[in-house]
């Protein structure tokens, strides 16, 4: 995240409760921006499954993607270009531009494309996972983060700076409308079991809100400790029981209820907490400190990786980066062996192996790196960020 030296208001508005999945939630519905959507109903089961990740289990690969050759495709935010590494090898292939402020690499729904967050260009840029190059690149206004809905109707982009979460036609990429939030620093999401609702961090207002689904509107709004929290990666535990909610200024893990909105713990883990990724049998949860509580910049301290038990919600192990670094966002190899992240602050990227955390790989990537992902992933469909699978 790259923080804004300017501060903008946050508009409050008045409950709805012709929206609201929650009525005991404090409840907002910002207006929707273009013609009004066809509410289509989320794909998923009607209670939560024993593991929402049952079918990202380690090396299960769909057949789509089992042919493609594994590719580590590193962001650097301030190169405006992508670095490919091969991990079994762990050296850098080949870097090429994309546009300015490349920020997250995302496995489309389909499994097809990894599209390239340029923010700064406003643009998206497409790669063939075969060729690991890019094949073209559009318009798209202010692509910080982009996602899919479960039922791969469409894709979302979310706009920080204009606090909008616009929504395109998965397969033609074209706009068909957007949602019109109070969340400054539109952040990072992740979807409930059933696929009815999303849980969006707002990292410049120390909270998050609930957005429907169904209606495509914001109804529920919680905030996460003083405004000057900075929550960050989203993702849904498991068991579909809960989410958990990364938060740099905090140092931790948020734990909120979805359903009632509604914080229920907080876990501390490290200076700059900032992303999750669970291994592939789900028993643990890996949190990325990356040594600052500051967006950007340095100096900054030793950053570590903090795992957690998620079902007893305590830390077992901490994982510090020899030497110092800034364990940022990234995911794991196919196998679940090892866990690969951006070193944010050091233009670097680092491979671990995921039994003891020791240090397999640091390789230098271009300026700032920032949500790199491996590619491919187990799982039928994504849902965005950097692999976030089911």
């Amino acid at each position: 995240m790259l923080v804004l030296t300017m501060v903008i208001s946050c508009g409050t508005t008045n409950p709805d409760p012709t929206t609201a999945l929650d009525p005991a939630s404090t409840s907002t519905a910002p207006p929707t921006t273009g013609p009004p959507p066809e509410v289509s109903t989320p794909t998923g089961p009607s209670t939560a499954p024993v593991n929402v990740y049952g079918a990202a289990g380690a090396n299960m690969l769909d057949p789509l993607v089992a042919s493609v050759p594994p590719r580590v495709y590193v962001p650097n935010s301030d190169g405006n270009t992508v670095t490919v590494i091969d991990p079994t090898t762990f050296t850098v292939l080949f870097s090429y531009p994309t546009g300015k402020g490349p920020q997250h690499v995302v496995p489309s729904h389909d499994l097809k494309s990894l599209w390239v967050n340029n923010d700064g260009a406003n643009t998206l840029t497409q790669i063939d996972p075969t060729t690991a190059k890019p094949t073209r690149t559009i318009p798209t206004a202010q692509p910080y983060n982009l996602y899919w809905t479960p039922d791969g109707q469409y894709g979302i982009v979310m706009a920080e700076a204009s606090q909008q979460m616009t929504f395109l036609d998965a397969t033609t990429m074209d706009k068909k409308f957007a949602i019109t939030t109070d969340c400054k620093g539109l952040n990072h999401l992740d979807f409930s079991a059933d696929g009815r609702y999303a849980l969006v961090s707002c990292e410049f207002a120390g909270k998050v809100i609930k957005v429907d689904m169904l209606t495509h509107q914001q109804v529920g709004t919680l905030p996460l400790g003083p405004a000057t929290n900075m929550p960050q990666d989203v993702r849904l535990a498991p068991d579909g029981s809960v989410f958990y909610v990364a938060d740099m200024m905090a140092g931790g893990v948020w734990v909120v209820n979805g359903a009632t909105l509604t914080e229920e713990g907080f876990i501390p883990t490290g200076t700059g907490a900032h992303g999750i990724y669970f291994d592939r049998p789900a028993h643990r949860m890996f949190v990325t400190n990356r040594g600052s509580n500051q967006v950007y910049g340095k100096p900054h301290g030793p950053g570590s990786i903090s795992v957690l038990d998620w079902a007893t919600r305590t830390v077992t192990a901490t994982w510090p980066i020899p030497g110092g670094g800034s364990p940022d966002m990234g995911n794991l190899s196919p196998d679940g062996t090892q866990l690969w992240l951006s070193g944010r602050f050091d233009n670097e990227v680092y491979a671990l192996d995921t039994t003891n955390g020791a240090l397999l790989a640091r390789i230098p990537s271009g300026p700032a790196p920032h949500g790199l992902t491996y590619w491919p992933q187990p799982g039928k469909y994504s849902l965005g960020h950097t692999g976030i699978m089911r």
